[in-house]
């Protein structure tokens, strides 16, 4: 479905003859070899296609690698080509790696979630930093800063953003300095060379309070307990997305956030899972049902796990940046 959303963009843009489409944290690329496929019947799309992969893991590299089936090019500049569709590959370890100045498509899919949050806390001595400190028991511990931090000058940011309302109600803040600049640079990207950018990520349409969370092994685990060897993940600012990406470049529109289940079904994902229905074996069905609901769902399928009351289809939500030539990007006409 993200294939048909960049697909839908290409057209927008003109159909231009080179694009470069950039995935921000590929994972195992996935995500881009199911988009490779979705999309291959649209040959002038894939053969303007120039993929850049933004992803510091050397491991994680390979596997991108391996799952897109490249032959190497050139080592040395981390290039390949991917058989699947005979579409350029570049890896970077940042996005400021990519090159500018050709039109260019951003997919950023449970990305902003891993980023770096600060935390902060309303004290009588004002608002506090949550930092990090070393107990007598030598363990780690959440202690607030005597004084401003610097991280301050994003707290004063963000909250010239929120409503007088969520301003009243607010004791603790989160806030994310990285994602700002980040939206900030996809923004001037966007603006100068035309294309878009699409996020997808669990988050909230407001302000953030205390999401931090760690995950080892499936289970929710203290944030201090034996760190590096958890995930850590929080909630995804939307709006601050939205004002960072308006504030960075007056070329740019924002679009959403919707949720995904809103996303997915007006891009046709009902009609696409009937096609996929009507043309798979016998254990199949059940299988694609249940991704289908996962990606969809509320949370209330009956096979939902009882951890997880929410589902991908209301948690998650997505939002686009696009250059304002383009109009508004489907599916948030």
């Amino acid at each position: 479905m993200i294939g048909v959303w960049t697909v839908c963009l290409w057209k927008q843009m003109g159909k231009p003859e080179r694009v470069n489409l950039i995935e921000l944290g590929p994972g195992r690329g996935t995500l881009m070899v199911d988009l490779l496929r979705g999309t291959s019947n649209f040959r002038n799309f894939t053969e303007s296609l120039h993929i850049h992969l933004v992803e510091c893991s050397p491991a994680l590299q390979k596997l991108q690698h391996q799952n897109l089936k490249c032959t190497d090019e050139s080592s040395s500049e981390k290039k390949a080509v991917s058989s699947l569709a005979g579409t350029p590959v570049h890896w970077h370890a940042t996005l400021e790696e990519v090159p500018s100045g050709v039109p260019t498509i951003i997919i950023a899919h449970e990305f902003y979630d891993a980023l770096p949050v600060h935390q902060f806390q309303k004290s009588p001595r004002g608002w506090c930093e949550k930092m990090v400190d070393v107990g007598e028991d030598s363990q780690f511990r959440f202690v607030l800063s005597p004084q401003p931090t610097p991280a301050a000058l994003y707290l004063v940011k963000r909250c010239t953003w929120a409503t007088p309302e969520e301003k009243e109600k607010l004791e603790h803040v989160e806030i994310s300095p990285k994602s700002i600049d980040l939206t900030q640079e996809i923004a001037k990207r966007i603006g100068s060379d035309g294309g878009g950018a699409l996020i997808i990520d669990y988050g909230k349409d407001g302000i953030i309070s205390d999401s931090l969370q760690a995950i080892r092994e499936h289970k929710f685990v203290n944030i201090l307990d034996d760190p590096g060897s958890a995930d850590l993940s929080a909630y995804v600012d939307f709006p601050s997305i939205k004002h960072s990406a308006e504030e960075a470049s007056e070329n740019v529109s924002v679009h959403g956030p919707m949720t995904q289940s809103q996303f997915l079904g007006s891009l046709g994902i009902n009609f696409r899972v009937d096609a996929l229905l009507q043309n798979c074996d016998d254990e199949q069905p059940e299988s694609l049902r249940s991704g289908y609901w996962r990606l969809v769902g509320d949370g209330e399928a009956p096979f939902w796990d009882e951890q997880t009351p929410i589902g991908m289809g209301e948690r998650y939500l997505a939002m686009a940046i696009v250059n304002r030539n383009q109009g508004t990007p489907a599916p948030f006409q």
